[in-house]
């Protein structure tokens, strides 16, 4: 039986004991009880392996992988299986969550040697670590052209023992591919490149704003016309490239110099979106009862998910659904967007204040047998009227649409199933508000799925920004709690003598962070410096920034790596330039230094990010779909930026009205500074520059530079408004903050 928190409960003393024993990954400790000899990922298995001359056999998964349950059971649970590996060689298992760099290495060579890639990943080295052979499930005998486990070890042992040329050969050309990628620079896009030779800097270039649109459309041309998405069959949410669709439809509103990248936009841009958004929040895929959703869709109606639950999606889905609210004023995606933080602060959130990784599929070792429900089952907890109502609206049939029972979806409207059940309206949507309740109540009773309890640096800080900006928007007290606690845990926990780590469980914090936690984080830490206007979290993201520059961008290449230039040496070095599920460490990081520089004026933050963005452009407008996050950080580069600093004490009723008008609207490019005056602080007066006034003191937050001399105005609080580095006049008022902002 699999416990909530994720661990294997087990009755006696269990038949054997690995080295996973020793781990904090509950994935890992899912396997310490395998017959298998396993070593975790480290120079122990690699110094083995080297005097033994065994080939090793590396098994990557995650805690919430079904395929990686079922490999388990089927074969590294099974005694015959595992005394081949014990024989023939030295096993690794890790953990992709805590090793993404691990993960992405091998998932090269996988996608290389079969075409396609996924988990469990199994994969076979040489002792120096190089890849000859790969692929991912494997069945415990030949089943549907692929060969049983058993079998395809013995005769892997086999070739590398007798055929160590072919072996080396392919390990050989997987080292040069590993190589040429760590040295390669991609050339900047040719209408670039003459002004570059011409000494100019990057951070400078003028650039055409309708590339912008003309990567929209390309990406709207992959959608499904009818279930929205990208068309075909698994559908996964694509947050991402829908973020950045938002922030189009954004400049298509917006006036002036604003609109700009707008002209030629696809009138199919908010019908496409919101469809996606109606789809997805109505399907299978989201949680009816509970809020928050599954990782992806099996099919193409968005109706049978994969069941597992991960925290990265729910957290970049949450915004997007935010700012679809702030787009549309309608209440069904501010309810999505509430429901699905509620469900991260309800089922995913340590007393710490940390926030957990995945909730599994399975529960009782069966898929979605956790989420899904019999018409008997809703009748006995609801009673037969309301029961009518939850069936009627949620589509359950005594058929059902998996596996016997039914899996709730939006099958019709509460307006729809008050017709046909000739009730009220008001009274369909009380029964069915209460039916949720006593759903969950009666579905917490169930043996929950399995929960990885550890805390992931770059995934916590998607959700501390998502929490951040919705507690802005939103005005929601516990949000701005959950995003103070879990930020100050992180700051607390997570840096250890100068390093910023990756993983927490259990108060052990451990393994060196990578480029897409150091970045996550800084741009997390600016959100709540936002929210909150309190100094050290600006501090905190801009130390970060710079460690970012010190130990990731490689001045030779002009580029981000995944992993510092210190970390530990593996057989390459990583460097993730598309977006997947979630946003790439380079794409995050252009955003965090463009939004660094917009709050300091330093031009250098800004020029890294235009060094990262500028080659990556062909490829954005080539496959919009597979770069979201960096074409929203190239959003940001084109600008109009808006530097917005606020001035004037905390709990001052102008100054609030100010925030209000900042916050009631989707500005994606901005960056925003607030604070109160010293006692020393003089007025500007109007009459005079807001940018260098002679009456205007510096500010009691000098650690924030865009507030530095910027004053109160006529002895009130004061917004003042600049895009790109040149200022507007300093206003007092919402509506003259609300035109600015508009312009």
């Amino acid at each position: 039986m699999t416990q909530h928190d994720g661990t294997a409960a087990t009755q006696g003393e269990p038949a054997h004991t690995n080295r996973l024993i020793h781990e904090t990954s509950p994935y890992l400790l899912q396997h310490a009880h395998n017959p298998v000899d396993w070593y975790p990922w480290g120079d122990e298995a690699f110094a083995r392996a080297r005097a033994e001359d065994k080939p090793i056999l590396l098994s990557i998964g995650y805690s919430a992988c079904h395929w990686c349950h079922v490999m388990a059971h089927e074969s590294f649970e099974n005694a015959d299986t595992a005394a081949i590996m014990n024989r023939e060689f030295v096993s690794i298992k890790v953990d992709r969550e805590e090793r993404p760099d691990v993960d992405a290495l091998y998932m090269e060579a996988t996608i290389r040697m079969t075409g396609g890639g996924g988990w469990p990943m199994t994969v076979f080295l040489t002792p120096d670590g190089a890849p000859f052979l790969a692929g991912t499930y494997f069945p415990p005998v030949d089943r549907h052209g692929l060969p049983g486990f058993p079998r395809l070890l013995t005769n892997i042992a086999k070739w590398y023992a007798t055929e160590r040329d072919e072996v080396e050969q392919q390990a050989q050309a997987m080292r040069e591919i590993y190589r040429e990628q760590a040295e390669r620079s991609l050339p900047m896009p040719p209408s670039l490149g003459a002004l570059l030779a011409d000494g100019a800097s990057p951070e400078s270039a003028a650039l055409d704003p309708a590339m912008l649109a003309q990567a929209a459309n390309a990406d709207l041309a992959n959608f499904d016309a009818q279930e929205g998405g990208l068309q075909g069959a698994p559908k996964f949410p694509h947050p991402l490239g829908l973020e950045f669709l938002l922030r189009m439809e954004r400049r298509r509103q917006a006036s002036g110099s604003a609109r700009a990248g707008a002209e030629g936009l696809s009138d199919d841009l908010m019908p496409l979106a919101q469809l996606t958004l109606d789809k997805m929040a109505a399907g299978g895929i989201y949680d009816q009862v509970g809020g928050g959703f599954h990782r992806y869709s099996t099919d193409a109606i968005w109706l049978t998910p994969h069941f597992e639950k991960m925290l990265y999606d729910n957290a970049l889905l949450a915004p997007v659904y935010l700012r679809a609210w702030q787009l549309t004023s309608e209440p069904r995606y501010r309810r999505i967007c509430e429901e699905t933080l509620d469900y991260i602060l309800r089922e995913m959130t340590d007393p710490s204040g940390a926030f957990y990784s995945t909730q599994d599929a399975d529960s009782e070792g069966v898929e979605g047998k956790f989420y899904v429900w019999t018409p008997a089952e809703l009748r006995a907890i609801l009673g037969e009227e309301d029961a009518a109502v939850a069936q009627t609206v949620w589509g359950v049939t005594e058929r059902g649409n998996f596996e016997g029972k039914n899996i709730l979806h939006v099958a019709r409207t509460v307006d729809e199933a008050a017709g046909m059940l000739d009730i009220g309206v008001d009274e369909a949507q009380v029964a069915l508000a209460g039916a949720r309740e006593r759903l969950y109540a009666a579905r917490a009773q169930r043996v929950w799925p399995g929960r990885d309890d550890k805390a992931i640096t770059a995934w916590n800080a998607l959700a501390l920004r998502a929490f951040a900006e919705a507690a802005s928007a939103l005005g929601r007290d516990d949000y701005r709690a959950a995003a103070c606690k879990n930020a100050d845990f992180l700051l607390a926990t997570m840096l250890r003598d100068g390093r910023l780590l990756r993983t927490w469980r259990n108060g052990q914090a451990k393994i060196d962070a990578y480029l897409e936690d150091y970045a996550a984080l800084a741009n997390a830490l600016l959100s709540v410096y936002e929210l909150t206007g309190e100094p050290r979290y600006f501090a905190a993201a801009r130390h970060l920034g710079d460690d970012m520059l010190r130990r990731f961008w490689d001045e030779p290449t002009q580029a981000f790596f995944d992993t510092a230039a210190d970390h530990e040496r593996l057989i390459g070095r990583p460097r993730e330039l598309s977006d997947n599920a979630t946003p790439s460490g380079s794409s995050q990081a252009c955003e965090a230094l463009l939004r660094l520089g917009a709050l300091t004026g330093d031009a250098g933050y800004r020029e890294h990010a235009a060094r990262a963005l500028l080659p990556l452009i062909p490829h954005m407008l080539r496959s919009p779909s597979g770069f979201g996050r960096a074409l929203s950080a190239l959003d940001d580069l084109i600008g109009p930026f808006y530097e917005v600093a606020l001035v004037g004490a905390a709990d001052d009723a102008r100054l609030l009205a100010l925030r209000a008008e900042v916050n009631a609207h989707y500005q994606p490019r901005m960056a925003l500074a607030w604070g109160g005056p010293s006692d020393s602080q003089r007025d500007t007066s109007p009459d005079t520059s807001p940018d260098a006034s002679p009456d205007a003191s510096p500010d009691a937050s000098p650690e924030v530079p865009l507030l530095a001399e910027r004053g109160l105005v006529g002895g009130a609080p004061a917004a003042y408004v600049c895009q790109d580095f040149v200022c507007q006049r300093p206003v007092t008022t919402p509506e003259e903050l609300h035109a600015l902002l508009e312009g």
